[in-house]
Formats: structure tokens, sequence, C-alpha cells
């Protein structure tokens, strides 16, 4: 079939485009699995977890067990064992090359590996399937992985605690809708990110005790040509529990709760960075993200320094968060099993959680590294003139004047109102002069509810209930 320039320039353009961004995905002798998360966003101890190296690693690992529990049962010679477990080896080439052509990852797997066994090779993967092998070793990737992203969270969750409780009582402007509403400190926005990322880290914990699962239970699960106790000898070597009941595979719930956990630890820390990328606006910059020398921040623009680290964080966050969706579909297989889920897994499953301990990571260098600006953040307070005290003129003027709710809100609202539309006036001025006001506060009255302090008076009960004293 003959193409015009335009169809030319778009399929080259399309071919182009896969093979920049998959980073040789099409590859087919990747030694990655296939559609890893992109280098720019990977940290190289995670993305071991996920390369097949380890998962082929885990693979004999579990085969070797099962024989060896076999052979302590007797049913393979002690001289075959040793031959099985001094031989047993790999090469990842051959064994996609193998694949080029079976076209099942298992069979080449253990073709490679028993042409390195030699005769004892009979043994190996006797009345097993093959996702006891590969469903046991995905769960022990995703312990590995879990564990790198709970070291991570605890070191977030601790320069967290640290800025909570040098900026505890820092006055700052809360708000609503974006819009101005109360004073309170800076120092209340990271012990709620504090406590947030603490439920998190429980939630993941949970998380991977649920996927911390292994099975040998062959075919559907009925254990039809292995026993029991070699499931339970391998994955007590694993470092797993038994699966109670599986098919021919753990079920996929585990895995979808699995990424839910990531997808809300995700917008945790989407949250966060979305909070810091506000303060930073130019218009009150009371916070702002590191810079490094010589970093530039736009190529036509020399002054510009955007938050991009937060902006990073919160366009990853929903790259993960779209993975669960995924994970969630992956649960309804047919039957006992069919391979539907298989390779939607080896897309989000690497994605999410190198992504996610990427942007942990990117998220604790931004923390510990934050500028705060407390005279930025003092201007800001200020910046309404006074309205940020309306709630206490009402609660004054209906405690001490008697005066019904309704009315004395259309008070405050009015003179609210008019300092919105004067720059020059200033709430408390105006309320001085109201006769209404007069009647009922004093000067002092208004001078005291014009005042800080008494609106960071229980922070430091937050403090002791969330355990930052």
């Amino acid at each position: 079939m003959k193409m015009n320039v335009s169809q030319a320039l778009f399929y080259g353009f399309r071919f182009s485009f896969y093979r920049i961004y998959f980073r040789g995905r099409v590859d087919e002798n990747s030694k990655k699995e296939p559609l890893e998360m992109i280098d720019r966003y990977s940290n190289p101890e995670i993305s071991k977890i996920w390369e097949l190296e380890n998962k082929f690693e885990i693979w004999k690992e579990i085969e070797i067990l099962a024989c060896e529990i076999r052979m302590k049962r007797g049913e393979i010679p002690p001289e075959d064992f040793q031959e099985i477990k001094s031989m047993a080896k790999f090469n990842v080439d051959e064994i996609l090359e193998i694949e080029s052509k079976v076209h099942h990852d298992v069979i080449a797997f253990l073709t490679n590996m028993n042409s390195y066994i030699g005769p004892a090779g009979r043994h190996v993967h006797y009345g097993l399937t093959s996702s006891d092998i590969g469903d046991t070793a995905l769960c022990v990737q995703m312990v590995q992985a879990m564990d790198l992203i709970l070291k991570k969270t605890d070191a977030l969750i601790s320069i967290v605690r640290e800025k909570a409780i040098l900026y505890k009582n820092l006055p700052c402007i809360g708000r609503s809708h974006g819009i101005h509403a109360e004073p309170m400190t800076l120092g209340l926005k990271f012990a709620l990110f504090f406590e947030e990322l603490n439920r998190n880290r429980k939630r993941m914990s949970e998380a991977r005790d649920e996927i911390a699962v292994g099975k040998l239970s062959g075919a559907v699960g009925t254990y039809s040509n292995v026993d029991p106790e070699i499931e339970a000898y391998v994955c007590e070597k694993m470092g797993l529990k038994i699966d109670p009941i599986s098919t021919q595979v753990v079920s996929r719930d585990r895995h979808a709760f699995y990424l839910s956990v990531l997808g809300v630890t995700a917008s945790s820390l989407d949250r966060m960075a979305t909070e810091i990328r506000l303060l930073q606006k130019t218009e009150g910059r009371e916070v702002e993200e590191p810079f490094s020398a010589g970093q530039k921040g736009s190529s036509a623009m020399p002054h510009k320094r955007n938050p991009v680290i937060c902006e990073r964080i919160s366009g990853l966050s929903r790259v993960i968060r779209a993975n669960v969706n995924v994970g969630l579909q992956d649960v309804a297989l047919w039957h006992e099993r069919d391979i539907s889920h298989s390779s939607a897994e080896r897309v989000v499953l690497p994605d999410s959680t190198i992504a996610l301990e990427y942007i942990l990571d990117k998220m604790l260098f931004v923390i510990k590294n934050l500028h705060v600006y407390p005279d930025a953040i003092e201007r800001t307070l200020g910046v309404t003139r006074g309205l940020i005290f309306s709630q206490k003129v009402l609660l004054a003027l209906i405690e001490k004047g008697n005066i019904v709710r309704e009315e004395a809100y259309l008070i405050v609202q009015e003179h609210a109102m008019a300092v919105w539309a004067d720059p020059a006036e200033t709430l408390k001025a105006r309320l001085e002069k109201d006769d209404r006001v007069g009647r009922v506060l004093t000067g002092k009255d208004l001078e005291d509810i014009f005042k800080i302090e008494p609106y960071l008076e229980k922070v430091g009960l937050i403090y002791k209930r969330l355990g930052l004293e």
C-alpha cells in the first residue's frame, strides 16, 4: 500500500514518539519489564525491583525452595537437588529470545534455567502452574516496593513533624474557598499533613500485609498435583503468608487495595504540593519551594521562579490515581482465572510504585529545603484590613448587646462589604464610628477583638492530640 506524504509523516512521527517515550520498550530484548515508568521519574533502587533480573531471581528462588521441600519429603534424590541448587541460573536475553518463539514467559524461563541444570531439571516445577511462580513472585515484588515506599514515607513524616513544631506559633491566614477566613498558624498546616501522612502510612502497612501472600495450589487452587506442605514451606521461606484460598491466581482485590492505597497517598502528596504552589503565588509568596543555583524557570522570562517540583508531584499523582481504576477493573476475572489482568498489572504496578516513591522523595526534598517568609506571611494577614476578625465582632455584639444574630450579622456585613469596596477603609475604623456598635462595645473591647492571639489559644491542645509536643 502506497502512502502519501501526510500519511508517511504521521506514521513516522508516531513511531518516533513511541521509541522516545517508551525508551526502547518496543525492543524485545529490553531487560526491563515492558512499560516501566520512564527514567526521568524513577529512582534506581525501586526500579531494580521491577527489572526482569529481579523477577527471574525470585522465580528461581521459588522453584529451588519447592524442590528443597520435596527433597526433604523424599521425593527428589539429594544429589539431584544439589545439582539443581548449584547449577540453576538464567540469562535474561536468552529467556526473551525463547519467549519470542513460545510466547509464554514462565515456559521460556524454565526452558532456559533447565538448560543449565541438566537432567535433574526434570524435578523443577513439578505439579505447579505458572501462576504459582508468577503470582507469588509478584507479591514479593510488591512487598519489596512497599518497604521502600514506607521507608521514604517515614523520612517525610519526620521532616514534616519538625516543621510543624518549628512553625507552631507562627500566625498566618487561614482560607476557605481561596478567600481569607481567620488567623491560624503555619505550623497547623504542617501538623495536618503530619497526621494525614501517618494515616497513609497505616494504610500502606495494611496493604503490605494484605499483599504479602503466596500460593502454590495448582491450576485451579485445589492442590491436585502439589501438596499444601510445599506451599507452606515456600511461603514461609519467602516471608509470605499462605493465601488461605486461591484459584489459579491470588485474588485481585488484594492488588486493587494496594493500588488504592497508593492512590490515596499520592492524593495527599498532591494536596501538600498544591498548598505550597498556592502559597508561592507572587501576590503573597509566603513560602517557596527550593530554587537551586543555576536553575532557570523560563526560556522567555529570566525572572521566573516556578514551583516546578510541586507541579511535578501534582502531575504524577494523577497518573497514580488513574492506575487505581485499572486495579479495580482487574478484580473481576473469568471463573478461576483469565489473563486480562496480567498486561495491565505489568504497567500499573511498576509505574505506580516507582512514581509514588519518586514523588515522596521529591516532597521530602521540598519540605526539608522549603523557604518560609515570615514578613510576607505577616503582611498577608493584614491584606483584608481587619475583615478576618468579623466573626469575633459578630459574636461580641450578640453576647454583650443582647442583639439577635441576624441584626448583628447585618451590621458587621454592612461594614465588611464597604471595606471590600474601598481600599482606604479598615473594619475596625468603621466599627468605631458606628453608634450601634459603640452602644455595645467599648474601645478596649474592639482592641481585644482585633488581636490575633485568641485565635491561637487552642493550638497547643491540637498538638497534644497529635503527639506533637
